[in-house]
């Protein structure tokens, strides 16, 4: 009986406890699993991550690419006023050209393929050249061609305007993002020449003209989207519209319901801006879809959101960058914005607040890997068979993906080397790469085959980055690119602006490929 009640004496009081310590146990664990990893991986991801970029040897130049350094023979910064910098302007012009000194335009710079840099050239720095004016009554931005988003949209944020087309970040210049014709993600739009209204442009001889649709038409054409190979464009007069609150909403999908979807949320009148963003992690590659929306908020009473940074933004660049070369970290960021975000973003935004974030948030600042974009323009009935190529192109090429990014672009009927002569679906995407030869050979193997892809859709690829596609490709995607050089000549015959883009694909001897 002793042995019998001291037997039932311990186990009565200690079983349901050791029970239960397991149980918190085991709950600690997997709670430390499921919140461990990720917060293990963002500190890591933060920890390498480096403060500022390397620095280039003295008299040499790079672009966002960070693979086209070299030497040129000076940087030339445009002086602040306006009289004087386009009086020396004209002074360099003719130096320039008795020296035989080619000369390259830069703003920012974001382009990838060494459209701002010519070897040995002159380099015009234009971000110094900055001043803005506005007329309210004809909503017209009077803005010289070396300020930046970022300076503009709180300029015009003020005034209760915002930016009818740009790109989806800050961090570009005017002169740059005409002259290279970009693109937004403001629904039903075309490229941003379709909201210049005129610009002033310093030719080769040092005179400056007047270009809009009704005074010298063939150069404000072939200026818009001319990659400065026609002159300097001094300053603009852009459109602007009112900066309004626009609700947001998102929906994910599988990637073959995304189309329908898509013209599903469409259908409301109000749709202001649209995105689509495809999942890239390695067990659900492009199977599936973030559409996002915003609409203009019926109730006009309602107070703006301020020009304050987006939710989320310390977190959102350690997510990011921890997705490069790795497929935690790809998986991590897609649970991110698919789980965790809905329950923490904003509902209202202001379209300045949406159009005012900069690239910095994201970009590679690392010594030995850079990101590089790439971009595909495919009419709406070739998206299958492009996305089916993307399927097996990528994979088989082992590039690390980081973004796949969709836009709806509108037909341009303003610039000669248009790449949207027809409705399109844009493809953005970022790869991440090594900074070395053989990370940018591997780099055009695989630029060239999605190349071929875009092209046998009947689409284009986009100019400003790498230059990996072969001259034949380009003359298949741009078939007036031949006459878009000629007429180049025609207006500056000495070959004054020159830079990568030009000695590639531009000069006789290359057409001739």
């Amino acid at each position: 009986m002793r042995w019998t009640f001291s037997s039932v004496r311990l186990r009565k009081p200690h079983k349901p406890g050791r029970k239960c310590a397991v149980i918190i146990l085991l709950t600690l664990l997997l709670v430390s699993a499921l919140i461990g990893r990720p917060v293990l991986h963002l500190a890591q991801t933060a920890w390498k991550d480096t403060a500022a970029k390397e620095p280039l040897k003295e008299g040499f130049v790079d672009d966002a690419s960070r693979m086209n350094a070299m030497e040129i023979s000076e940087v030339w910064p445009v002086p602040l006023d306006t009289q004087e910098a386009e009086a020396q302007l004209a002074q360099l012009f003719a130096r320039a050209q008795s020296e035989g000194l080619p000369i390259s335009i830069a703003g920012a710079r974001h382009s990838m393929g060494g459209h701002t840099l010519v070897p040995g050239g002159i380099m015009v720095d234009m971000t110094s050249f900055n001043k803005m004016t506005l007329d309210e009554t004809n909503n017209l931005l009077h803005v010289q061609a070396g300020a930046k988003w970022s300076q503009i949209i709180p300029w015009l944020d003020e005034r209760g305007k915002s930016v009818a087309i740009m790109q989806s970040n800050n961090s570009f210049t005017v002169g740059g993002s005409v002259s290279v014709n970009c693109h937004g993600w403001q629904y039903g739009c075309p490229p941003i020449a379709s909201s210049v209204e005129s610009f002033r442009l310093m030719g080769a001889d040092g005179n400056i003209l007047n270009c809009s649709r009704t005074e010298n038409t063939e150069l404000f054409s072939l200026a818009l989207g001319g990659y400065g190979l026609l002159g300097l464009i001094l300053d603009v007069n852009l459109r602007v519209v009112p900066n309004e609150r626009y609700r947001l909403e998102q929906k994910i999908v599988p990637a073959e319901q995304a189309l329908s979807t898509f013209d599903e949320m469409i259908e409301d009148p109000n749709v202001a801006m649209t995105f689509a963003r495809m999942n890239i992690t390695p067990d659900q590659f492009l199977r599936n879809v973030i559409i996002t929306v915003f609409y203009r908020d019926p109730n006009p009473s309602e107070t703006l959101p301020e020009l304050t940074d987006l939710p989320l933004a310390a977190i959102r660049r350690p997510v990011f960058r921890g997705s490069s070369n790795s497929d935690y970290g790809k998986k991590l960021r897609w649970q991110t914005e698919t789980k965790l975000q809905p329950y923490l973003r904003q509902s209202y935004y202001s379209r300045n607040q949406l159009l005012n974030e900069g690239v910095e948030i994201f970009e590679n600042r690392s010594a030995d890997y850079t990101d590089i974009l790439h971009e595909y323009f495919i009419p709406r009935d070739g998206l299958e068979e492009f996305t089916t190529a993307l399927h097996e192109i990528i994979p088989r090429h082992n590039q690390d993906l980081l973004n796949v990014t969709i836009r709806q672009v509108e037909e341009d009927e303003d610039t000669f080397l248009r790449y949207a002569d027809q409705p399109l679906f844009a493809f953005v995407m970022l790869f991440h790469q090594p900074r070395t030869e053989a990370g940018d050979r591997q780099m055009e193997s695989l630029s060239m085959e999605l190349i071929e892809a875009a092209l046998q859709t009947g689409g284009r690829y986009y100019l400003p980055y790498r230059l990996h596609a072969t001259p034949q490709q380009f003359h298949r995607a741009y078939p007036q690119a031949k006459q878009f050089f000629a007429l180049k000549r025609t207006y500056d015959p000495g070959e004054l602006f020159q830079n990568q883009f030009y000695l590639k694909y531009g000069r006789s001897s290359e057409m001739d490929q």
